[in-house]
């Protein structure tokens, strides 16, 4: 992470200094297909199909077979909305009970036109981002940019200085003669001998290399760039730079008003989650309908105050067994769980034993535990991507991690104080959700594993509803382990738990593969049940209960859609999703997946083709681009969220590294959540016109690709920009690549709440964005009403 630094309304020295630079670089080569595409950044429109673009000449594509036969969440959700209520038309259900699903749902979007601007705004993106920075302020002037071209681009940069790990200031020295180009910056010395490599290819690459370039920025006009004849050289600004700076802030402080949220919850504010006025109105609460998403009608437009004494939070590994104590000030749930070892309060610091309810010495015994018990289990091989249900502080998936497993872990914002903000704290994915009254916000049949330990869920009342979602998102063949105390224990309730489950197991037909023995060292018993991968069981049944879903309900449909006690009928057609296992990990991660071969991708080519040119095009950006030409220490990054993922790209590009990625699918583009899943990561479908359900300052770094002028459609941007600052941390990183009106317009917002600039670059109307948060918060409060308890 970089340092405290911020940037003042005011202008700030590293805002005073900051560089604007402009130079011509290689003409764009784009297709005018489809009836004209916008130019893109990179050189070569090779390596994505040539209308593979996120511009509005793919309307039609969403409007006929496009999407790639790829639904949109919304229009699922939609058409599972309207299902229910006829069916329960039919069945005489009452108006009240018909509209509980609307009452949470925000707004009714609309469908199919959503869909293809979905779908304008992904193919834009696609070509557009083809070149890439592999240098961003800190680039050499060298000889070897004497390539012309015939468009220009423009790029700006501050000094960049990673925190703890600053590098000794030295001069950025050329290869050859330097005039009055040269400019002395901090740079990073890695960084250097990494831009000397890349000039050096410049050179011997000649005009071969510019055509067949494929960064954000190519080399060549990297260098080209230094070799302008500039009016600010060496340690001196200009004036009218400074003065130009000076009155961009002041314009953006008057057009920004920015205040500071007051609620009930403080620093921890969750807009969805904390609505009080909404939660005093429900008619119940039995099926934890208060612990759910209840969103205000207008999203919140202040920003969230920090605590008090709030740190640089601790990096990973070290953040998994300890936190500063003052980023999360809670100590109930160490007075209440500190004897399990969820969390103790030590100093300064809360500190994690490794432990949990069920696992008390240890998380690391009890997954070796599990997997012994179930040797199919085969952790980080055929088991990658599983969901933890009532995760606690999420130890057991803070741990998997050494097992090459990724998990999915939530628990609701309930007594058990701050437990899904002490995991992230920690640099382990969760969320906060509960099991209630909806479905889950993931597709159907993704998690190679379904685990609850005592995670206190009722599963067998009320027709094993609970359980049936689980089986809906839970893989053909897949395992639910389950470690409660019915179980093990034999007092009279925990028996007679148990044998409600072995009866609604079994007229699930989920097969109990192994119940075990206490373990010695834990004291807990492990059940694991597995899901059929056939219909036999299904059509054998004496007693259709729980009776199998109509063909007309979609298991996908996940975004605001109410439970149903129902099963869905498993896949036996050999290209249908869920009909056959994913490669072992990490083979799953490369391999387009099976049943996509049958489909028209995103980006309007066959899917394994949008597939493929996805992956390349990605790994492209993020080794010569975001690595090595943004200034990020990477090293501080852990907890990373893509705003709008598509295929999972850009998390599979930084699969080396040692952080995870929530990859966010929106509700209003192409469902290709799936095939993220099938590639052994992970995310989640999420409309961003509302929160999302974490704590603030939850991730180190968010990416947005052509995201806001998507959004901008139908949200109220300033509210998505609030949301923005709400769960990165302070020092953390946004980088958003999209059209340039809307890079401006963020660049002045995120301006006005003295954000630092990193870098911008613009170029035939594309634009890329790397911005870093400050600790800064407005003196003025806005109480939000709905939010006091």
């Amino acid at each position: 992470m970089t340092s405290s630094s911020s940037v003042s309304v005011g202008g700030d020295p590293a805002q005073e200094k900051k560089t604007q630079l402009e130079d011509k670089v290689m003409q764009v080569i784009s297709d005018s297909n489809d009836g004209g595409n916008t130019p893109q950044f990179e050189d070569n429109p090779g390596d994505l199909p040539e209308d593979a673009t996120k511009g509005d000449t793919n309307a039609s594509l969403a409007e006929n077979d496009g999407k790639g036969n790829l639904d949109t969440q919304e229009n699922r959700d939609d058409a599972e909305e309207t299902k229910l209520e006829e069916s329960k038309k039919d069945d005489g259900q009452s108006a009240a009970e018909g509209g509980e699903k609307s009452g949470d749902s925000g707004e009714n979007f609309g469908g199919e036109g959503d869909s293809q601007e979905n779908s304008d705004d992904k193919k834009s993106d696609s070509e557009e981002s083809k070149e890439k920075p592999d240098s961003d302020e800190n680039v050499k002037n060298s000889e070897e940019s004497s390539e012309k071209s015939d468009s220009d681009g423009n790029y700006k940069t501050s000094d960049f200085d990673d925190g703890e790990k600053k590098e000794d200031e030295s001069s950025s020295e050329s290869n050859g003669d330097q005039a009055d180009g040269q400019i002395e910056e901090k740079v990073d010395q890695n960084y250097n001998k990494e831009l000397d490599k890349s000039s050096d290819e410049t050179k011997d690459g000649g005009q071969e290399k510019n055509q067949s370039s494929n960064e954000v920025f190519p080399f060549g006009a990297q260098s080209e760039l230094l070799n302008e004849t500039m009016t600010q050289t060496g340690s001196f600004s200009t004036q009218a730079s400074e003065s130009k700076a000076e009155k961009e802030a002041w314009l953006s402080s008057k057009k920004y008003s920015w205040k500071v949220c007051n609620s009930t919850a403080g620093p921890d504010y969750i807009p969805c989650l904390d609505n009080w006025e909404a939660i005093r109105h429900l008619h119940s609460t039995k099926h934890y309908e208060h612990r759910e998403r209840h969103c205000p009608e207008e999203p919140p437009t202040c920003l969230v105050p920090l605590p008090e004494g709030y740190k640089r939070p601790i990096e990973w590994p070290k953040s998994r067994e300890k936190i500063w104590y003052y980023n999360v000030p809670h100590t109930k749930l160490a007075q209440i769980k500190g004897h399990q070892n969820w969390v103790k309060v030590t100093g300064e610091y809360l500190t994690f034993p490794g432990g949990g309810t069920q696992f008390k010495h240890g998380a690391l015994h009890y997954i070796d535990f599990i997997e012994e018990s179930v040797p199919d289990v085969a952790w980080g091989k055929r088991t990658r991507v599983i969901l933890d249900v009532g995760c606690g502080v999420a130890s057991f998936g803070g741990f998997l991690f050494d097992r090459n497993v990724v998990a999915m872990s939530f628990a609701p914002k309930d007594e058990h104080e701050a437990q899904v903000q002490f995991a992230l704290e920690r640099g382990i994915p969760a969320v906060s959700a509960v099991m209630g009254t909806k479905r889950l916000p993931y597709p159907s049949r993704v998690f190679d594993v379904v685990h609850c330990a005592r995670c206190r869920v009722p599963w067998h009342i009320e027709g094993g509803k609970l359980l049936l979602e689980l089986n809906r998102v839970l893989r053909p063949g897949g395992f639910f382990v389950w470690s409660a105390t019915p179980i093990y224990q034999s007092i009279p309730e925990d028996v007679e738990i148990w044998e409600a489950m072995v009866d609604l197991t079994k007229s699930m037909c989920w097969e109990l593969v192994n119940k075990t023995s206490k373990d010695e060292v834990n004291g807990v018993a492990v059940a694991s049940f597995r899901k059929p991968t056939s219909n036999d069981c299904y059509e054998q049944r004496t007693k259709q209960e729980p009776p199998l879903c109509p063909e007309s309900d979609d298991p996908n449909a996940a975004w605001n859609v109410p439970l149903q006690a129902c099963m869905h009928k498993a896949p036996v057609d050999a290209s249908e999703r869920g009909s056959q296992w994913p490669d072992r990990w990490p083979a799953r991660l490369e391999k387009s997946p099976y049943w996509l071969s049958s489909q028209v991708g995103v980006y309007g080519k066959a899917a394994p083709e949008d597939f493929a040119a996805d992956r390349e095009h990605w790994k492209r950006v993020v080794t010569k681009s975001y690595i090595n030409g943004m200034g990020i220490s990477w090293s501080s990054v852990r907890n990373v969220m893509d705003m709008n993922a598509v295929y999972g790209g850009f998390a599979a590009a930084l699969k080396d590294l040692d952080l995870w990625v929530m990859n966010v699918v929106p509700i209003d583009s192409p469902d290709t959540l799936p095939v993220i899943y099938e590639r052994g990561l992970f995310g989640m479908y999420h409309d961003w016109c509302e929160s999302f359900s974490t704590y603030p300052r939850s991730y180190d770094l968010l990416h947005a690709d052509h995201l806001f002028s998507k959004v901008k459609k139908r949200c109220n941007l300033v509210a998505v920009v609030a949301e923005v600052d709400r769960i990165l941390r302070p020092e953390g990183k946004l980088i958003v690549r999209d059209k340039l009106e809307i890079i401006n317009a963020l660049e002045n917002m995120l301006k006005s709440m003295q954000w630092e600039v990193r870098m911008t670059y613009s170029k035939d109307k594309e634009g890329l964005l790397c911005v870093q948060k400050s600790k800064w918060r407005p003196e003025e409060v806005e109480t939000i009403e709905y939010a006091i308890a």
